[in-house]
């Protein structure tokens, strides 16, 4: 060994010095593995988060501490851009237009009293007969709780209809009936919340209904925020190839968000978690 130390002129005190060290047990190993089982679950947190899971079981760890863990375990998380022009429902003054009631005042903590809804446009591809590529749609229209940030009802279509979008409403509706304050839904301008059939539901459920300014996206910010949050997680970066399986990535992805992924303005509870706990306050 002398020999060969002295053939690539690399010290000896040196070569003895590193070869020590790598007896040393890492004293991080058993933190790593934790970290490596929480991303395993959790394929989109950040080291923050991680350090909120970490927390929740009982580890005391400065966030630092695990950032640098995760930058050298290479499990940063990777961001991608939108891929293409955001779908609009708006189609402009079809039926009736309503005051804006809300006005970006989203918090609350009473459960089921501020709703907002929209409709967001997924892409996937399908081959036709001579092996090219098609593409296809799928739509999601959600209906979002604003004191928990959790999903309370959905449908999922091939394309934007009245009917889909009513049975999501109805079911909003039903979920909601245990507040006991008069509650507000909210959405943009789109069609579809411009119909008489979707205002006289509301109506008669002694509902009010508030809509956004017309082209101001930040007047439904939580739902805009859901649905970046949404693709980014499961969308942005895969290739669907049928509307089964972008429809059950959907699907399993709204049920692991309300019941699984903690929220830092949450106090690191999932949604379902933090509503569980507002009603047993």
């Amino acid at each position: 060994m002398t020999e060969i130390l002295a053939a690539v002129d690399f010290p000896k005190s040196t070569y003895m010095y590193w070869q020590a060290r790598f007896d040393i047990e890492d004293p991080d190993q058993e933190l790593k593995d934790e970290i490596l089982a929480i991303r395993e679950q959790h394929k989109n947190y950040g080291y923050r988060r991680i350090t909120a899971e970490l927390r929740r079981r009982d580890w005391k760890v400065n966030k630092k501490k695990v950032q640098r863990l995760c930058q050298k375990l290479g499990i940063q998380v990777t961001a991608f851009g939108r891929k293409y022009r955001k779908y609009s429902s708006y189609k402009g003054v079809v039926g009736n237009i309503v005051p804006n009631r809300l006005n970006r005042r989203f918090a609350t903590r009473m459960i089921h009293q501020k709703i907002t809804t929209d409709t967001t446009e997924f892409r996937y591809y399908t081959e036709d007969e001579n092996r090219k590529l098609q593409i296809q749609k799928l739509y999601l229209d959600p209906f979002m709780d604003l004191s928990n940030l959790e999903i309370i009802s959905y449908r999922i279509s091939p394309q934007p209809n009245k009917g889909t979008m009513l049975e999501a409403l109805k079911e909003a509706i039903e979920n909601t009936n245990d507040c006991i304050y008069r509650r507000t839904f909210h959405s943009d301008r789109g069609w579809a919340y411009q119909m008489k059939e979707y205002q006289q539901l509301l109506k008669d459920n002694r509902i009010f209904q508030s809509m956004s300014r017309k082209g101001n996206c930040l007047d439904n910010a939580p739902m805009e925020n859901y649905f970046g949050l949404l693709k980014q997680e499961i969308y942005y970066g895969r290739i669907f190839k049928s509307y089964g399986e972008l429809k059950k990535a959907t699907e399993d992805y709204i049920k692991y968000y309300n019941e699984v992924r903690i929220k830092e303005n949450l106090g690191w509870l999932s949604p379902v978690e933090y509503r569980q706990e507002v009603l047993a306050a």
